[in-house]
């Protein structure tokens, strides 16, 4: 979804292109349009709109970069969990949209935000309450600049916080996994399959390779004189081994253990006492990581919307600023609002150029449908038109 924001001089022939542009736009469907209100903002002096012309651009490209890096941590975050959880997460107005496409409520709820910046651009109010008109425009500028700073400071502390508690959970989950031979034992292992306060009596855990469960269940009662007979059982197997246990007198362990190494049997050594305090921190760190995910997307939702609008504040003072340098004072302009259609991009731009090359023809003199490359032109205005034109892409992160 994208919107062109332009402006053009209140001189009679520009009011006349601007009607006529209404018209053939409306008739031929080649885009929606409408008015922006632009509020009357402090002027200032020529060298200061000068250099805030070159600041607003880079206030432009920051805060446009940082909601992305918002909305795309949101969506990476999210993405992450489903069912019930994911509809608490999505809570409020999202709910209504989630049961009409319950297969894919994350995919739903950007849609339904996209909405909802949709209409807030073509709907938009100047702020007065966070960005006082009163104030001369580079503290404007600087109140959004220091605004945005705040949020991608505190962007990159909270989603390294949460990665490196995802990445601790990660680690356990790895150890869980893969190879019985290097595998945590914690889940396979349950208190019943040992034995337990006994004086003389242990358990010991064994990992036997696949092709020798037949050696083993004729070798492990002879490993020593003090093994418990038919005490083993198998606990779990892979592809290449299976767990066994066997129980015998704690003073034969070092002998079961050599006898057992020479026939290529592994001892897995095992705590009980260590292992459930290992249950016990998966258990809190998966706790800790559903309720940081529940404030983090919380804190992501509401700091998406309020860049969101930091950045169309910006795009609103670019074009007062670059409407004052070109078409001078006293402050006489209007900002037109147009959604082109995706198949009519093209065209429009032409039907822009012709309508309005009288006041610069030097713009388009050389391809009507473009307009002339400038190199450090900054974010969102590449090219030079005769006309001044911002582009506002509301294209978030696709969860599918």
């Amino acid at each position: 979804m994208e919107f062109w924001l332009i402006s053009v001089p209140l001189d009679k022939i520009s009011c006349q292109s601007v009607e006529k542009l209404k018209r053939v736009a409306a008739k031929n469907g080649q885009s929606a349009s409408s008015r922006m209100h632009i509020p009357e903002l402090k002027v200032g002096t020529l060298d200061v709109l000068l250099g805030l012309s070159d600041d607003l651009s880079r206030l432009d490209s920051f805060t446009e970069g940082v909601m992305r890096q918002t909305s795309q941590c949101l969506a990476e975050v999210m993405d992450e969990f489903s069912g019930k959880l994911l509809e608490s997460l999505l809570a409020g107005g999202e709910h209504r949209t989630l049961q009409k496409d319950p297969k894919s409520p994350l995919k739903s709820y950007f849609q339904t935000v996209q909405v909802d910046l949709a209409t807030y651009v073509t709907r938009f109010q100047w702020d007065r309450a966070k960005y006082p008109t009163a104030q001369p425009l580079k503290t404007l500028a600087d109140i959004i600049s220091k605004q945005v700073s705040q949020v991608d400071t505190e962007l990159k502390s909270r989603r390294a916080s949460y990665s490196h508690l995802k990445a601790s959970i990660q680690s356990y989950e790895r150890k869980s996994e893969g190879s019985l031979q290097n595998r945590l034992l914690t889940n396979i292992v349950k208190k019943e399959d040992l034995v337990l306060n006994s004086e003389y009596l242990t358990t010991l855990i064994v990992l036997v390779p696949r092709t020798e469960y037949v050696l083993w269940q004729k070798t492990y009662e002879s490993m020593s004189k003090f093994v418990v007979p038919r005490s083993s059982r198998k606990l779990a197997e892979d592809a290449e081994a299976g767990v066994f246990t066997v129980t015998l007198f704690k003073s034969v362990i070092a002998e079961f253990k050599a006898n057992a190494k020479k026939h290529k049997f592994t001892v897995r050594e095992y705590n009980l006492e260590e292992a459930e305090k290992q249950k016990q921190k998966i258990g809190r760190l998966a706790l800790d990581k559903k309720e940081l995910c529940r404030t983090f997307v919380c804190w992501l939702k509401v700091n998406f919307s309020e860049t969101f609008v930091a950045w169309i504040h910006v795009k609103v003072l670019r074009t007062f600023v670059e409407s004052v340098l070109r078409y001078g004072l006293p402050v006489s302009f209007q900002a037109i609002l147009l959604q082109p259609g995706k198949k009519n991009v093209k065209h429009l731009k032409q039907q822009l150029n012709s309508l309005f090359k009288h006041l610069d023809p030097a713009a388009i003199s050389t391809k009507p449908e473009m307009g002339l490359d400038i190199p450090d032109g900054g974010a969102g205005q590449q090219e030079y038109y005769s006309y001044i034109c911002y582009p506002i892409k509301i294209n978030l992160v696709d969860p599918s």
